[in-house]
């Protein structure tokens, strides 16, 4: 299983304007006079209210995080494999898809330099340059005069949309990389959220980070991509402990692939270059699948508790497998051959078979809640962000997928977009960049 503005340049007023006789640029036009009194008016506001709620908000935000940076958390941008896929989920998250408009293949290979050098400093936090008063500033400022780090992680993907005929990378797709098909259970129909060119999973410990270095990557490669769609989502903190809890109650992502050992990230997680078809550059990326999966919450609310979980094969409360008494425990399929403890329906047996077969099947889930406020029928529209990762899409999240068609599950939940993304091999050195084996 599994949402910028161009600042008005023209001066209204003076500085002091608004502060009772008009002056400077719009002295004489009434529209502009009011416009310059309400600045004034809306300056004199904000200026009494710093020694008010303005410092008493700022003291609880320092509070909240322990400093004014965020959690001052630096993950490492370069290396074989591009962060954000093995590390441990971070607290707010975004995924987002962009339709390239570089006019060349020259032009999408400074795309890609650029969109490096943005995630390079992004990631590692400093100050940005000062360009002066007379000129456009080099950041928002929306995380204050120095970018903190605050865990973030930038995750590119390439969709297969990339390798049509614009850019003559037809040959060098990677094998398994196609536009998302749509399952039985699907409802894709007017869905304005599916594929793109390119791909963001950014992730970071504090919201604003993860949107700032939105706005900071698409300021700087406006001209060679612009955003297609957009979801953000939250990771919910542990309650009381252990992996976090979906919009429907239940631990989500539990039965995941223990990817501190290298063994199995290379059986699983990392696409193998040369092999199977797939280009050499390819070596050590990983496809990635982003599902937006609305949860039908009112009508969940309505179901009992034993329906629920005989639904997910789990305790609501704990997470334990129906055979279990905790959340790590490992359900006894063996032993329940007929499905009297945990249905043959289940969804966690349908996903996971836990088969000699089914061990190659296993895909590295990393989703996100989401909370869009309420569709025009006066409903919410919560749901899960769902992605994970895999080294092959069709042998792995294809394979589970075919399983779940049909579970009971579907009649609480609507896929409503998303795509397959290949995530692009790490950055070497500081002379690299992200693509750079597709591109040279």
């Amino acid at each position: 299983m599994t949402a910028d503005a161009t600042p008005d340049a023209t001066p209204d007023a003076t500085p002091d304007a608004g502060s009772g006789a008009p002056s400077g640029p719009g002295q004489g036009c009434p529209r502009l006079q009011r416009r310059a009194f309400l600045r004034g008016a809306a300056l004199g506001a904000a200026g009494a209210a710093v020694l008010g709620a303005g410092s008493f908000a700022a003291d609880r935000a320092v509070a909240a995080t322990g400093s004014g940076t965020g959690s001052g958390r630096r993950i490492p941008f370069e290396g074989a494999h591009q962060a954000g896929i093995l590390t441990p989920p971070q607290a707010a998250a975004t995924f987002v898809s962009f339709d390239v408009i570089a006019p060349d293949r020259a032009a999408l290979q400074q795309l890609f330099r650029t969109l490096t050098d943005r995630v390079r400093f992004l990631t590692a936090g400093g100050n940005p340059p000062d360009t002066g008063v007379a000129a456009v500033p080099s950041d928002s400022a929306t995380l204050g005069p120095v970018v903190p780090s605050d865990g973030l992680t930038v995750t590119v993907g390439v969709g297969s949309s990339l390798f049509d005929q614009r850019y003559g990378l037809a040959r060098r797709k990677p094998a398994r990389l196609a536009p998302m098909p749509v399952f039985p259970d699907d409802h894709l129909v007017g869905s304005t959220e599916l594929h793109g060119d390119i791909s963001l999973q950014i992730c970071a410990d504090s919201k604003d980070t993860v949107m700032h270095a939105l706005r900071d990557i698409a300021k700087h490669t406006r001209s060679g991509m612009q955003l297609n769609w957009k979801a953000d989502g939250f990771h919910a903190a542990p309650r009381p402990t252990g992996t976090q809890r979906n919009q429907l109650g239940f631990k989500d992502g539990i039965a995941n692939p223990d990817v501190a050992d290298t063994t199995v990230t290379d059986a699983l997680v990392w696409a193998r270059g040369g092999s199977g078809g797939e280009p050499a550059w390819a070596d050590g990326g990983s496809y990635q699948v982003v599902r937006i999966i609305r949860m039908l919450v009112e009508f969940w609310d309505r179901v009992s508790l034993h329906e629920q979980e005989t639904m997910f094969g789990r305790r609501r409360d704990t997470g334990a497998p129906l055979d279990g008494t905790s959340e790590t425990d490992i359900p006894d399929y063996a032993a329940d051959p007929n499905g009297l403890r945990i249905p043959l329906t289940a969804h966690i047996r349908l996903a996971n078979p836990r088969t000699r077969a089914s061990y190659s099947q296993q895909i590295l889930r990393r989703g996100y809640n989401y909370d869009r406020g309420i569709d025009l029928d006066g409903n919410l529209d919560v749901g899960l962000l769902f992605c994970c990762y895999q080294q092959d899409v069709v042998r792995q999240f294809e394979a589970v997928q075919g399983r779940l068609a049909g579970e009971p599950l579907v009649d609480y939940i609507q896929p409503t977009g998303g795509g397959y993304f290949f995530a692009l091999p790490g950055v070497s050195g500081t002379g690299d960049y992200l693509g750079s084996g597709l591109l040279d």
